[in-house]
């Protein structure tokens, strides 16, 4: 609700002679057109105090709007630095002779549409790998569209059996914090966690396949040799499809590498460190 306007002290002064005379309170109001509270607070201020002036307020007082050119500063600081936190804005703004509360900073951000967010997460890349993440985008421009149609893209996932190592939020009242169902539940070491394997393709999924120990080199070759072909079929590829793995060191392995080569599956070359450019990891999010 919108602050109202202070009453003028010749109004007010008004409203102590009417009670004098010996109106009541809701004649007053009808006279003035004054709420009916605000002339019972008038009087009772002038009775405690003998006076209708403003009193001094209590807490901090309130402060100054900020300048445009310290607005400018703020903004021209952060677009240099976004990392920069607002109790060092305060310290950089109080040596240009601008003083301002940490809180007033925040406000004026948000007024300019600049929010605090926590910031994504992303492979730190070699000058090396940004070149050939590059080189790997030029050279599928030109591809045709019923190559990707032909591609197996496989991956897999560290699942942990007892809940998200993410953050999480409840909704609750005071002091219903350890109530049941305001509780998440933990374990020990995490309760284990479980390994993942899965493959799709733009037709729709292929298998998963569940692997409850640690998945070495061994162990992968074995699930492509009793999964890949079947979700091939299942698929409907056509000849000369390409299965799409990363550089993982199970996949790389030079075991890893004389099985594909005999078993004559076809790899597509994949630069290093690009998790993000494999679409699978959209499925692995909603499993």
């Amino acid at each position: 609700m919108p602050r109202r306007k202070e009453l003028s002290e010749d109004l007010r002064s008004r409203i102590v002679d009417l009670h004098e005379a010996g109106m009541g309170y809701k004649s007053i109001s009808k006279s003035l057109d004054v709420h009916v509270s605000t002339i019972r607070w008038t009087v009772y201020k002038w009775r405690k105090f003998s006076t209708v002036a403003t009193l001094p307020r209590r807490g901090h007082p309130v402060k100054m709007t900020m300048t445009a050119r310290a607005q400018r500063r703020m903004l021209n600081e952060v677009k240099k630095n976004p990392r920069v936190s607002a109790k060092d804005l305060q310290k950089s703004l109080a040596h240009a002779n601008i003083f301002v509360d940490t809180s007033a900073i925040r406000k004026t951000f948000n007024k300019n549409g600049v929010n605090g967010r926590t910031p994504r997460r992303k492979p730190l890349l070699s000058k090396k790998n940004i070149a050939a993440r590059l080189k790997f985008a030029k050279e599928q421009l030109d591809v045709p569209q019923h190559y990707w149609q032909n591609i197996l893209w496989t991956d897999e996932t560290k699942i942990e059996l007892f809940g998200k190592n993410t953050q999480h939020y409840v909704w609750r009242k005071k002091g219903t914090a350890h109530q049941h169902q305001n509780l998440i539940p933990t374990v020990k070491h995490g309760g284990g966690s479980i390994m993942v394997w899965g493959c799709f393709a733009a037709s729709g999924p292929g298998r998963v396949v569940v692997s409850d120990g640690k998945m070495n080199s061994r162990v992968y070759q074995d699930i492509l040799q009793e999964n890949v072909r079947p979700s091939v079929c299942q698929l409907k590829h056509r000849r000369g499809w390409v299965m799409q793995q990363d550089n993982d060191r199970k996949h790389t392995s030079n075991s890893t590498k004389e099985w594909l080569q005999q078993s004559k599956i076809r790899l597509m070359e994949w630069p290093s460190q690009s998790p993000d450019l494999n679409s699978i990891a959209m499925l692995w999010h909603d499993l």
